[in-house]
């Protein structure tokens, strides 16, 4: 491991200044990528800004009718917080289905967003990887791919994004408060995460420097009938193969019309993928098993599998659709 500088500043303010616009400085949450990262010789810091002091930890209700999450809340307090499993469960299930008790209790929310791909060949530096070196080959295309993108993906990249949380801040249409060298801005979801094309190694649309420090979720009453699924190999400790976060309302109840949805795939691109073009389809339509089927398809007439990842576009129909028909059939 590459030696690094250490620093823990006590305020966001400070803590954006010692970074300031360098990339050789990287900040330091829980850990829980990062670090693993640096072991294996693929991130190498040149110096560590640990912000676990500077970035708030509170889960609030905002004025109206949101709530504003801190940067440096653990993913196993957001998960079992009152407010989040009673008007948003897609985001507790989506928590509660990554990584295991001991890692949520250490991982961030800001953090968590901020994941980089399990990719085998990002992750083992005597490969060539473009989002590792950029210019050298993404040999997955045609070595090993059977869990790496179907949709979004370019000649240069086919990893995806392995955040659960992430997908469910999708659906929702969280907002990403972010602060930097040029002052603070807000960043929506989607649009915090970026799709690879000719330069994979840009993960995000963040700049050197600049810091996550509070995801917002909108009032939206429908997010309190909505669900998150993860197809995976295994029951836990696992990343998906795809997962589906989708959320609900309806005219006239169970059955009746869809007057408005919420959904997006996990684990089938660089990004997580918001799935507008089956929410336009379902949109004053009857809430029907036949509908969710047209809906899925019709998203996903744009994936492009590779010859050992074409499993993910059935299982990723399937999946929406069972996910849809349960929220659908609820009271």
């Amino acid at each position: 491991m590459r030696p690094f500088a250490y620093q823990r500043p006590p305020t966001v303010a400070s803590a954006v200044a010692a970074a300031g616009a360098d990339a050789d400085v990287m900040y330091l949450a829980g850990g829980t990528n990062l670090v693993d990262l640096m072991r294996l010789g693929v991130a190498a810091p040149g110096t560590l800004v640990d912000v676990t002091r500077a970035v708030s930890t509170a889960i609030e209700e905002t004025p109206g009718g949101g709530l504003r999450i801190g940067a440096g809340a653990r993913n196993g307090d957001l998960a079992a917080h009152p407010v989040v499993r009673r008007r948003y469960p897609v985001l507790a299930e989506a928590l509660l289905s990554g990584a295991s008790g001991q890692l949520r209790n250490m991982a961030t929310a800001g953090g968590n967003l901020l994941q980089r791909t399990r990719c085998s060949y990002f992750q083992d530096v005597t490969k060539p990887c473009n989002k590792r070196s950029p210019g050298t080959g993404c040999p997955a295309r045609e070595g090993e791919h059977g869990n790496l993108a179907i949709l979004g993906h370019s000649e240069s990249c086919v990893a995806t994004h392995p955040s659960d949380m992430a997908v469910a801040l999708a659906a929702l249409g969280a907002l990403v408060h972010v602060e930097g060298p040029g002052g603070a801005r807000q960043v929506p979801m989607p649009g915090l995460h970026r799709l690879p094309d000719d330069d994979p190694s840009r993960d995000t649309v963040l700049s050197p420097g600049e810091l996550i420090t509070a995801v917002e979720l909108p009032a939206l009453p429908m997010a309190a009938r909505s669900a998150y699924r993860k197809a995976r190999d295994r029951a836990s400790f696992s990343f998906a193969s795809v997962s589906v976060a989708a959320a609900l309302e309806l005219d006239g109840g169970a059955g009746g019309v869809v007057r408005d949805c919420r959904i997006a795939l996990g684990a089938v691109a660089h990004v997580p993928w918001r799935a507008e073009t089956a929410e336009a389809a379902l949109r004053g339509g009857p809430a029907t098993e036949e509908a969710f089927i047209q809906a899925a398809g019709a998203e996903l007439e744009r994936a492009r599998p590779l010859p050992r990842n074409g499993y993910k576009v059935p299982l990723a129909r399937n999946l929406m659709v069972r996910v849809l028909a349960d929220l659908a059939a609820r009271p």
